[in-house]
Parts: C-alpha cells; structure tokens; sequence
C-alpha cells in the first residue's frame, strides 16, 4: 500500500514539473516608451505653426500667445507657465517682440534650450521703412529671398571686425523691427534655425525634421514666387500701406511697397491712441499719396483705422493678419495661409 502511494506521488511530481515547463513564461514588465514627443513651446502662434511644419509626429507644441491674440501685450497664465516649465525647447523670435518672456522664462525654469529663430537674419532698425544700406531691392524687386542667406556670412565676417548688425542688448531692448516673418525668404531662415535647433534636441529623429523642413521650405519658395506674380499685377504707384502699427516693413522692403504711415506709429501695438493732431497729420499722408483703403489688423481694434478711414474718405479694408495667425477653419489659420489671404486683400484693396 505505501509502495503505490509513493509510486503516485512520484508520478504527480514529474507531471507537475513536465506541466511548468510547457507552460509559457511569465511576461515579462513592459519598459515604457521612449519615443514620446518632443514637447516643444512656441512664444505665439505664428511661430508654433513653424514647429508644427518641421517637427510633425515627433513634436508636441504648445504655444502661448494664441491665434487671434496680440503678443505685444500677452499677460502670461498659470496654465502657461506649467508647459513652459516641461518643454524640451523654447522658441522664440527675440528682437524684444517677447519682453515679457525673460521673467516668464525665470519663473519657469524649463529643462530644454531656449532658442531665438531670427539668429541669421538681418534685423530692420525700428522705425525705419526704407531699405537699409547694402540692402537695397535688385531692379527686378527680387533681391530678398538670396539677400538673407547671403547676410548670414557676412554678419558672421563683420563680427570679427566688431561690426555686427547688432549687439545682444540692442536686440532684447527692441531697437530692431521684430515683425520678420512677414518676408517670406526670413520664414525660411527661422524654420532652418527650428531644425537644427530640433536636430540637436532630438538626434534620433534628425533626419525626419531635415525631410519636413526641406518640404516646407519648398512650400515657401513656391509662395514667395506666388505672393511676387500677385504683386506684379499691382501698379507700382498703389503699391503703398497704412496700417494700424509698424508691422510691415520687411514685407515693404522684400516686395516692393511703400508703408506710407502707421495710426499708431510704433513697432508695438501698447503705443497709446494717437492725438488728434497725429491723426490730422496722417490724414493728410493718405489724401497725399492717393491710397484707396487703410488697412485694420486682426490683433487690434478695427475703430481706429475705421475712424481714419472715414476722415480721409477712403475704405477700410478687410483686417491683415499681422502678429497672430486667424482662429481654425480662416483663411490665417496657418502661416501659409495668412501670407496668402493678406497679399489677396492688400492687391484686391490697393487695385480696386
């Protein structure tokens, strides 16, 4: 009797060993992934749909100013300081277009780098709408798109000779023009820098922002070319701008317009209301130089322009895009977008 019982307890031993050893293993703890987005923040959004372009998949961004919303005068939330606090990389245009970042910036104390996209272009002085020296437009009105790679080289040769476009304090204090992205060859450079700059955060993912930036920088050329045929339908002698404030130089100076005045006078929108006699005097720039419509913008309140308008007896025009692309689903939701709908409605108000 105790001969089977221990023949049984044997044979259940050696089924109980063969049963865990045709067993699958256990699985084993999942490592969790290490492929998550670059979390990127973008100063506004205009330059967040840059990040978008070249970034794609591999980037999440979050941008502080929203569409619709005026840089100038952006008063940042606790929401904002929380994605500012987590990014990864922090663009921004610089030319002091964001004073209010360096504190923010501080408060914050991101991990990632903090990157200014203008690097690489020569920035206009504030308030001066001709054609700096040694930048003058070719005949043909096409010098910009080579002219501001070309200056990357010579910036860098003046630097040794103490001679730099600018030094750092005057670019942070907003002695230059920060509205650089409204020449199309200057959105080019900032999306090279926002390469790079995405290359040297992300090495493993190097080769998809070198393949979307060179996508979109395609996309570019091909609006450049196309706001330049649309400009060529436009008589020289109307080719001339009034708007709300000093946003359009560099836009002047790469397609061949005039900005004849500015309501406010002033590279920021948080210029005080211009005086009576202010308004008098720029009613008479417009009666003078013959324009057919002024131009509101889609950051500032339309009453101003509306007011000059009615006084010089001439038309408001549909509101520019100008420092904050157009809400989803308009014609500015993105920076292609609103180049093209501004070229429209300033050709369509200036041609009529």
């Amino acid at each position: 009797m105790l001969l089977v019982f221990a023949r049984r307890l044997v044979h259940a031993f050696v089924a109980l060993l063969l049963t865990a050893s045709l067993a699958p293993a256990p699985l084993a703890a999942q490592t969790p992934a290490s492929d998550d987005p670059l979390s990127v923040v973008a100063s506004f959004s205009i330059l967040g749909d840059l990040a978008r372009q070249v970034g794609g998949d591999a980037v999440h961004v979050s941008t502080l100013v929203g569409p619709g919303v005026d840089a100038h005068t952006y008063d940042p939330a606790p929401a904002d300081l929380v994605a500012l606090s987590e990014a990864d990389i922090v663009f921004e245009i610089g030319l002091g277009f964001e004073p209010w970042l360096d504190n923010f910036y501080a408060s914050a104390q991101p991990p990632g780098e903090r990157v200014v996209v203008s690097e690489g272009i020569t920035p206009r002085e504030g308030g001066e709408h001709d054609d700096q020296e040694g930048e003058a437009p070719h005949e043909d009105g096409e010098a910009h798109t080579d002219d501001v790679h070309a200056n990357d080289d010579e910036a860098s040769t003046e630097g040794e000779e103490g001679e730099t476009h600018a030094d750092d304090a005057d670019r942070e204090h907003g002695a230059y023009d920060p509205h650089v992205w409204h020449d199309v060859a200057n959105a080019i450079v900032m999306t090279e820098n926002i390469r790079d700059a995405l290359a040297a955060a992300d090495p493993a993912d190097a080769a998809l922002y070198e393949a979307n930036a060179a996508a979109f920088i395609a996309e570019l050329e091909a609006l450049d070319a196309e706001i330049r045929a649309q400009i060529e339908t436009l008589p020289e002698e109307r080719r001339r701008l009034v708007t709300s404030h000093d946003t359009f130089g560099y836009f002047a100076d790469a397609y061949g317009f005039e900005v004849v005045g500015t309501a406010l006078g002033s590279l920021s929108t948080e210029a005080a209301d211009p005086s009576a006699q202010e308004i008098v005097r720029l009613v008479a720039e417009i009666e003078a130089a013959g324009v057919p419509a002024v131009f509101a913008e889609n950051v500032a309140n339309p009453d101003l322009m509306a007011a000059i308008a009615a006084e010089a007896g001439v038309a408001l025009a549909p509101p520019l895009y100008t420092d904050a692309l157009g809400p989803e689903g308009s014609p500015g939701e993105s920076y292609v977008g609103m180049m093209r709908a501004n070229v429209k409605a300033i050709v369509d108000a200036l041609g009529g």
